[in-house]
């Protein structure tokens, strides 16, 4: 009879099938923290200002350049329980703040690093995780006391978040445009901000319009194209001629009998024609059809009229031009909105003939758009990351009203705290507070070996001016530390990337056992 572990004699019952892999122990501790530094190499040379991008390159043949952490994690094809943690820790913190992926992630994998040194060393799993959050409990003090009200820092905070993508030549003009786009929406809702491609130019050349863009062909080329200080109506109904939903057929045995029935269709689609012109509306968008004989007579008075409009952009439009989404025509006095010009604009490129149509209805825009300079394609895409990724920052620092200083200062500063708190703690713990504060300096140890300096050499000077009283002190965009006065994020971002970070790396070391039924 087989001995079982415990010397009962009883042999062993597997549960599992044969095929079914179960890694217990170190070697558990093994492939987590290992497939944790792995998935943080992949982000570390995209971080910070002098961080390289990364070319995805999909089964389907479509390729993409970027060194946002969020839009490479989502392209990545993963399978370790880690990674996808990871992934998923990647997911919470665009989610929550739209920004600080890449710093999330690399504080996550610092901190599964420096845990396999010290469960190598006997260190118990919940002790370690204890001592973890310990040292969260310091740092997050430490973020507290260090933050500081939004105050006019909001085109700084654009640019920090700008900083090291594609827009770097048009950095200032960008920022700028953010931060006004930020004032000018209600409630620093960024959904109420759209983005287009302009299709020519150069990021330089990007204007924020007070208002919003349709690429849209006119049905009718004598529309009227260009009208100032207009109402305009937003429909969800057709002007048309209604369909009946039931089969029918007509039997007409004599002219006039015909004419009767081709004069009652005129009468209907006069009506309508009457009413539209009656609402006082310059401008009709319909998110139906328009009948070709209502837009003639429209336009022979010059009321602009476009139908087949999607019904997201119908909802946009009257959004932005304050009217109301009109579902019968008897309502449409009472739903319009006003916009201070149109402008339709034909654009032609590789592609053929664009059209576009410029709504702008001034400071109490619903809606604004960025209207991005550039042509078409990779950089074009990254481009607009880059600024929407900066207006979601923008938002929530103005939205919270609580900035930080960003180059890592934080980072050294907790650092520090959590080392001296360390020092007073009588107990194991001790052993992962500093474990903690060491993925902590993680953060400027990346800033500065992307920028091609020595990263040891860039923590003691750091570490140095920190604890000479220079608390401003971070690493710059050359890579050497320094005051880094101008470099400011939202404090939400960095508190939710340390926690989020702090909380994946606890739950992967509670794991104590890896059971995959594929047995690779």
């Amino acid at each position: 009879m087989a001995q079982s572990p415990d010397g009962t004699g009883t042999a062993p019952v597997r549960i599992t099938n044969s095929s079914t892999s179960v890694t217990s122990g170190i070697g558990v501790t093994q492939k987590l923290v290992g497939a944790a530094i792995a998935f943080g190499n992949v982000l570390r040379g995209t971080f910070g200002p002098n961080g390289l991008d990364k070319m995805l390159y999909k089964t389907n043949g479509e390729a993409a350049v970027t060194n946002d952490g969020a839009k490479i994690v989502a392209e990545l094809l993963v399978k370790h329980p880690a990674a996808k943690a990871f992934v998923s820790l990647a997911e919470s913190q665009e989610n929550a703040c739209g920004d600080g992926v890449t710093s999330c992630i690399l504080l996550a994998s610092e901190l599964m690093s420096e845990a396999g040194r010290l469960l190598e060393r006997g260190l118990h799993p919940l002790i370690l995780v204890k001592g973890y959050e310990m040292a969260l409990s310091q740092t997050l003090d430490e973020l507290d006391s260090r933050s500081a009200p939004l105050d006019n820092n909001l085109e700084k905070v654009a640019r920090t978040a700008l900083v090291g993508r594609s827009t770097e030549g048009a950095l200032d003009h960008l920022s700028k445009l953010i931060a006004q786009a930020v004032e000018m929406i209600p409630d620093s809702d960024y959904e109420r901000v759209r983005m287009a491609k302009a299709g020519e130019g150069t990021p330089a050349t990007s204007t924020l319009i007070p208002g919003i863009i349709l690429e849209k062909r006119l049905a009718l080329e004598r529309m009227p194209r260009n009208l100032s200080d207009a109402k305009i109506a937003v429909l969800s109904c057709p002007l048309e001629l209604e369909q009946s939903t039931v089969s029918a057929e007509i039997e007409i045995s004599t002219p006039e009998q015909y004419e009767r029935f081709i004069d009652a269709e005129h009468n209907q689609i006069e009506k309508i024609i009457q009413k539209v012109k009656s609402c006082g509306a310059n401008i009709i968008f319909s998110a139906e059809g328009i009948d070709s004989r209502v837009l003639h007579s429209l336009a022979d008075s010059e009321i602009f009229a476009l139908g087949g409009v999607e019904r997201p952009m119908a909802e946009d439009i009257a959004q932005a031009c304050g009217a109301k989404l009109c579902d019968h025509l008897d309502d449409l006095s009472s739903s319009l909105g006003k916009i201070d010009s149109l402008e339709h604009q034909r654009l032609e490129g590789a592609e053929g003939v664009k059209e576009r149509i410029i709504l702008e209805v001034g400071q109490n825009a619903g809606i604004v758009t960025l209207l991005v300079g550039g042509t078409d394609g990779v950089a074009a895409e990254e481009t607009i990351r880059g600024l929407y990724d900066a207006l979601r920052s923008t938002c929530l620092a103005k939205e919270e009203d609580l900035v930080i200083l960003g180059g890592g200062s934080l980072h050294m500063a907790a650092s520090l705290r959590v080392r001296e708190a360390a020092e007073n703690c009588p107990g194991r713990e001790r052993l992962s507070m500093e474990a903690f504060a060491r993925a902590l300096e993680g953060i400027p140890a990346a800033l500065s070996a992307n920028a091609g300096e020595d990263k040891i050499d860039s923590l003691l000077e750091l570490r140095s001016l920190h604890r000479a009283g220079k608390t401003d002190s971070g690493i710059t965009q050359s890579g050497k530390p320094g005051a880094i006065s101008s470099v400011w994020l939202p404090t939400y971002t960095i508190e939710h990337a340390i926690s989020a970070a702090c909380e994946s790396a606890c739950s992967l070391l509670r794991v104590d056992q890896v059971i995959s039924a594929r047995g690779d």
